[in-house]
């Protein structure tokens, strides 16, 4: 499939109720392993991919190596790749329009796009964040390419205690990044099935569930109504917790 056929068959993998599993991935290797394993897509996590070149996450990763990572990744594979973008490297919406650009590039077919301000506390203002999906989306129609936005809010990993308070919010921010031009909506930190299942009926988006903490079951996921459901850091600390346990059998 060229790079557009991709896009537009991952956009069709995400039905509500028999969601898209990612089992994120931080390199070719990985990349080549979860896909010989029957994977329909590949997604990469930020966290995975820094700590993998021994950085932290929150955009430490220099963007350039970041790209790099990615192009060998799609050069590894012919399954649609998805690339936890984090803040786009940009606030600035020029900035973050030429950064895309150079995702699309590497043959990316879609972002995950975050809403707090990487190295901050707070989430971008939804005005703000609406002008900085308009430009992704601009940037990627420039491109030719379908770019498949995962528009991320961080309500949900900001606060672990009352999540149901953020919920209205957390709608308020979905119904304006899709009109802003977001494909998707992605909640990580929130794993109560009851909240979960209210934010899939209202969502006019497909609707992305992080896999960690609380929230460990497939079917539950399903039976919310998710439409993709991922697993970000987690393959890649379990994948490093048996590779510490295999060599300290040996020393």
């Amino acid at each position: 499939m060229s790079q557009a056929d991709k896009a537009r068959h991952f956009k069709a993998l995400h039905i509500p109720g028999n969601p898209l599993v990612l089992y994120n991935i931080w390199d070719a290797g990985s990349a080549k392993t979860v896909a010989s394993a029957g994977a329909q897509a590949l997604a990469t996590g930020s966290w995975s991919v820094a700590a993998a070149q021994g950085y932290g996450d929150g955009e430490a990763l220099p963007l350039d190596f970041a790209l790099q990572i990615i192009a060998r990744i799609t050069a590894s594979t012919d399954l649609p790749v998805s690339v936890d973008f984090e803040g786009g490297y940009a606030t600035d919406a020029t900035q973050l329009a030429a950064n895309v650009t150079r995702v699309i590039a590497t043959g990316a077919i879609g972002i995950n796009f975050e809403d707090q301000i990487v190295g901050g506390q707070a989430l971008h203002p939804i005005a703000d964040q609406v002008q900085r999906i308009k430009a992704i989306r601009q940037a990627a129609d420039q491109s030719g390419i379908p770019l498949f936005i995962n528009a991320r809010t961080d309500l949900f990993l900001k606060t672990q205690t009352n999540q149901a308070a953020l919920v209205a919010e957390a709608l308020t921010r979905q119904t304006a990044y899709a009109a802003a031009g977001a494909d998707g909506f992605f909640i990580p930190g929130l794993g109560d099935e009851g909240l979960i299942t209210e934010i899939c009926q209202a969502s006019s988006l497909p609707v992305n569930v992080m896999m960690l903490g609380s929230l460990t079951s497939l079917p539950t996921a399903a039976r919310a109504g998710a439409a993709r459901a991922s697993f970000g850091p987690g393959p890649y600390r379990l994948a490093q917790e048996d590779l510490k346990a295999r060599a300290a059998k040996l020393f």
